[in-house]
């Protein structure tokens, strides 16, 4: 098992009131699968991704990745956790402006010191259909690309864990259905890919739908009417 989460609550205090973004939530999650968490706006679903990486802490609870504890005691532990364990892909692309696309995906892997960085960073991008945009800044790319851009940047480290944060939501339907047919290559390829989004119809792809609701896990299972193929989606 890749990601096993037991007994997980998230609170905030906003002075005198206790604000509840996950509440008990325990799941597990095999090597390979592709998950979409589904639930509207103030659901938990983003709070749980945080914590399954690492960006967040929970309050209560136990985290297990790839057979092991996760490390939340100290900030240093949690960024060697996340540099090499999970990839992040988010809905605002957070590329730089100054950077191409081969630096943006390069800069990730100079920052573990990989010999390699270009090399690495021109393969990847190739990977995701962006071989002739390497050199091109991100206000030279349409939506798309640049979220490819993003996507390349998560994939150059070869971590085993990708979590998107609503990796369509900037996009139009077209692009939406090329995004994410190519993280669904990537579960395909072996990398546990945990997609969040509001977006049910996005879900019947999913080899198993996670579903929640204020903060708590209502159903955990495969998709409601069956799995569909990427081709039969519509929005």
């Amino acid at each position: 098992m890749m990601i096993r989460l037991e007994n997980i609550s998230k609170r905030y205090q906003m002075g005198e009131v206790c604000v509840t973004a996950l509440d008990n939530v325990s799941l597990g999650i095999d090597k390979g699968e592709f998950v979409v968490v589904l639930g509207p706006s103030g659901s938990g679903k983003t709070t749980l991704l945080n914590i399954i990486g690492a960006l967040d802490v929970p309050t209560e609870g136990k985290i297990y990745i790839n057979g092991g504890s996760l490390p939340l005691s100290q900030k240093m532990n949690r960024f060697k956790f996340r540099r090499e364990t999970v990839s992040f892909i988010f809905q605002t692309f957070n590329l730089f402006p100054s950077l191409t696309a081969l630096e943006n995906v390069q800069f990730v892997l100079d920052m573990v010191n990989r010999k390699d960085s270009r090399e690495r960073a021109i393969e990847v991008l190739t990977n995701v259909g962006l071989g002739e945009r390497v050199n091109h800044f991100p206000h030279e790319l349409s939506g798309g690309e640049q979220q490819r851009v993003a996507i390349a940047r998560a994939l150059a480290s070869g971590n085993p864990v990708l979590l998107a944060d609503e990796p369509t939501g900037e996009l139009d339907f077209r692009t939406g259905i090329q995004i994410l047919d190519l993280l669904k290559r990537q579960a395909e390829a072996g990398m546990t890919v945990l997609v969040v989004t509001h977006n049910r119809e996005i879900s019947r792809v999913a080899d198993r739908v996670i579903e929640l609701s204020s903060g708590r896990m209502v159903s955990d299972g495969a998709p409601r009417d069956g799995k569909a193929e990427i081709a039969q989606l519509q929005w």
